[in-house]
């Protein structure tokens, strides 16, 4: 039996969620697993789409991260203090019914699964005068807004080109759109997506591209790309662009500027580009020991844009870790490598959604397909969702 070991796994979101419970399956059980992470519920974020229009509630698409217990893995809920990568020793302020605690644990292996913090008070006005549906709150007011709408002009916005789940603002859009043609107010509704972006998933090349832009535009959407936000003005709700141009709007829904957490950068695992740098096909960082996944990393692709974030990403690059660090644990099994595949749903509405999959590792540049609208994506999300919710937690 080998000595007994601790991996230590940071955020309880896709990535940490799949890399702790395939440890748990590979690892003896004389070897600790731990997971942090600052909620005590793992929410199921693409299902947030769902929910600004009324189709879920936040019960249907959160389960509470303790469960993770019942498979043996240590779930620790607190916020994060201090990385400290070179010992692999994790200062935590950890919360309970009594009170908060400080402890402090070292691992033998740290996987980083932190995501992106979300920063909308980069933008001036932007928190106040609109609701961000990449947060449970900011999609359960967004909700609450739609509801009591009657008719004027909806704004959806990207607030920087970079940012988590690329489909999201464009699937939101058409969402919102055919819940207000459902409420019989598109006669007195307009709605425009203005993106920071040149294109919709613009790394997936420009067929998929021009093909989500057809998806929204036929829609009856305005789209306005490459408005870049500089300001909101929450007195005469209007949105300020570099540009000079301006949106006037009657309901805001954003996704906010992205940002490393703060406790990334003060480790000193971020670089230049703002994230950590991470091996592309092991997701090794440059300290022995510690591995980064999902949002959190910056891997850079051929073409000179980095590989997009997302859940999917995440996902596959958890399965490869966890399967070295069982590798190097126990000298059993063959090593794994992150391939760089990946597909995301694309939810246009009316129960019907493309579907877009592909290699972001191919070169020149990523050689993705998107598929024909219709149902059998659709269906594919919601057992998706399903298969998740009641296997993974």
């Amino acid at each position: 039996m080998s000595e007994a070991k601790t991996v230590m796994i940071l955020g309880g979101g896709v990535g940490g969620v799949v890399a702790a419970t395939t440890l748990r399956k590979q690892l003896p059980t004389q070897h600790r697993i731990v997971l942090v992470d600052r909620e005590p519920d793992h929410l199921f974020a693409p299902s947030l789409l769902w929910l600004i229009t009324g189709q879920r509630t936040a019960r249907q698409i959160s389960r509470p991260l303790d469960r993770l217990a019942n498979k043996g893995i240590e779930v620790v809920c607190g916020d994060i203090d201090r990385i400290d990568p070179n010992t692999r020793q994790v200062s935590i302020i950890e919360r309970s019914s009594t009170g908060d605690t400080s402890r402090s644990i070292e691992a033998d292996y740290l996987v980083v699964s932190l995501g992106a913090e979300l920063a909308p008070d980069a933008i001036p006005g932007l928190a106040e005068a609109g609701h961000s549906f990449y947060t449970l709150a900011g999609a359960e007011s967004l909700r609450e807004a739609l509801r009591t709408f009657d008719g004027g002009r909806i704004v959806v916005l990207t607030a920087a080109p970079a940012y988590k789940c690329p489909a999201a603002p464009y699937e939101a859009a058409m969402l919102i759109n055919k819940l207000i043609r459902k409420r019989k107010l598109d006669d007195r509704t307009q709605i425009d997506l203005y993106a920071a972006e040149p294109g919709p998933l613009g790394v997936a090349g420009p067929d998929v591209s021009a093909g989500v832009r057809s998806m929204v535009e036929a829609a009856g959407v305005g789209y306005h790309p490459e408005h870049q936000v500089v300001s909101v003005d929450t007195t005469q709700r209007r949105v300020v662009f570099a540009d000079g141009a301006t949106a006037e709007f009657d309901l805001l829904a954003y996704v906010p500027p992205h940002q490393t957490p703060r406790v990334v950068r003060e480790a000193g695992l971020a670089d230049d580009s703002g994230w950590i740098p991470a091996d592309r096909d092991t997701l090794h960082t440059r300290y022995p020991g510690v591995y980064a996944i999902g949002d959190v990393t910056g891997i850079p692709l051929k073409m000179g844009k980095p590989l997009p974030m997302a859940g999917v990403f995440a996902e596959g690059q958890a399965k490869v870790v966890a399967r070295n660090i069982a590798l190097e644990v126990t000298g059993k099994g063959d090593p794994a490598w992150f391939d760089g595949h990946g597909g995301c749903f694309i939810e246009t509405g009316n129960g019907k959604a493309g579907f877009g999959r592909g290699n972001f590792y191919a070169e020149p540049t990523p050689q993705i397909k998107l598929y024909k609208v219709g149902r059998r994506w659709h269906l594919g999300k919601v057992l998706f969702e399903k298969d998740w919710l009641r296997r993974k937690i």
